[in-house]
């Protein structure tokens, strides 16, 4: 069959993101011997520049649409991101026949309400690669879509379960310049690769999305495969990496032999990742700085020991300022992210909050006054519970958790914060 993959996000904070979810599902596609065509919509001009063109030249049996976010997750001024790919559906109604499957990491999130809201014919829930290549076979069949785990059909709800729990080296990897590239921008761009070694988290955060992506249980890829794709793309001219693993420390054994494997391959490459503030040991830290780490984001969220309790966190002060001193040490630079406004918090909690973070002389600082309130999580339940929102409500639209009494003076603090203090940004 014929299968056009679309990137349907424009969203950009900093720089582009490529879409990794998207490629990795293409990879897998293609291995089936299915042939793919990609469109990577990284700014909204690109509908009529590269999605139209692609539509009426492939002429596709079906479009697999991606969607990575589903707002940009600000209490202030929110931003509803799905109203930017509804259109893009549209237009693929208007220009083909093709039946049309949502899937990527912010569909699935919100799989029964987005695909309502979206108007497509199947949406996929969490890993992709099987799900998609096990409908495109049973389509080419005409076999019946029951009981085919992730999928999802308006007016019939889930057909069973998604797989969360295959091993990663089940799959392809993507390659460079076929299922993931620079596209119109170029590899001169301030690009980074996103690339995964592991899915799934058996952390139990109060408020994270992961578990309704990629379940909780983690897989990994053996390090030597991982390390032989990142030297793909290192000869095709990429050198900037970002690892989006969860969390890059976490098993601490298998993130030391990919940074071994990285060094004894010989890459000339540069990476950040996403550390745990719990679990990080010298020796690691050591290897990371030596396989090109240079930055790393270190999601501690608070210091307070009883906001941290609530939010599940298994670490407290003497771990924050541990990691962070490490990483100093071996000249890795350090981004904080301090999730403020949650259950137990008060005035006297985000102060202790901020003055912690600037204590530990980060590069960066991010602050969020508020935190979006995701289903399935144990955030939701606590917000039912004190009645914040209705036993029934989908969150499509974005529904922050605030503590009766912060709003306002929070965002001021927040303000305030920012100001003085260089790197720090809400």
């Amino acid at each position: 069959m014929r299968v056009l993959m679309v990137s349907a996000n424009t969203e950009q904070v900093s720089i582009p993101v490529l879409p990794l979810g998207l490629a990795c599902v293409s990879a897998a596609i293609q291995d089936s011997g299915h042939e793919i065509h990609v469109v990577n919509l990284m700014e909204p001009r690109h509908v009529d520049r590269l999605l139209i063109p692609a539509i009426e030249a492939f002429v596709p049996d079906i479009i697999g649409i991606s969607v990575r976010n589903i707002d940009d997750q600000n209490r202030d001024a929110p931003d509803f991101l799905l109203s930017r790919t509804k259109p893009v559906i549209e237009e693929c109604r208007r220009r083909s026949n093709a039946l049309i499957v949502l899937g990527g990491a912010g569909y699935s999130i919100f799989a029964e309400s987005a695909l309502d809201y979206l108007g497509a014919d199947f949406g996929i829930q969490g890993e992709g690669e099987w799900a998609m290549c096990e409908l495109l076979a049973r389509m080419e069949k005409n076999a019946p879509l029951d009981g085919l785990n992730g999928l999802w059909r308006p007016g019939k709800g889930l057909a069973a379960p998604p797989f969360q729990n295959r091993q990663m080296d089940t799959y392809p990897m993507p390659l460079p310049g076929v299922h993931l590239s620079a596209g119109p921008y170029g590899k001169d761009h301030d690009l980074m690769v996103p690339f995964q070694t592991r899915r799934g988290c058996p952390m139990n955060c109060s408020y994270c999305s992961t578990p309704a992506i990629e379940g909780r249980h983690m897989r990994s890829r053996a390090p030597e495969t991982a390390v032989d794709n990142l030297r793909r793309f290192s000869d095709s001219g990429f050198d900037r990496f970002f690892f989006v693993d969860n969390t890059f420390n976490l098993p601490g054994s298998y993130a030391a032999a990919l940074c071994d494997q990285i060094v004894e391959a010989g890459l000339e490459i540069t990476w950040q990742g996403i550390i745990y503030p719990a679990g990080l040991h010298e020796s690691l830290a050591e290897k990371m700085a030596r396989a090109g780490c240079r930055f790393v984001g270190l999601g501690f969220e608070s210091a307070d020991e009883q906001v941290l309790s609530a939010m599940n966190k298994t670490y407290g002060k003497k771990e924050i300022r541990l990691a962070s001193e490490i990483l100093y040490r071996h000249g890795i630079q350090r981004m904080g992210f301090l999730l403020l406004g949650g259950p137990g918090e008060t005035r006297q909690s985000v102060r202790q909050s901020i003055a912690f973070a600037e204590s530990l002389e980060l590069e960066a600082v991010k602050l969020t006054a508020g935190i979006r309130i995701y289903p399935a999580t144990p955030l939701a339940d606590i917000a039912r519970q004190k009645g914040f929102i209705a036993p029934d409500a989908s969150l499509l639209k974005p529904v922050f958790y605030l503590e009766p009494g912060l709003d306002g003076w929070l965002q001021d603090t927040v303000k305030k914060a920012v100001s003085r203090n260089t790197g720090w940004m809400n």
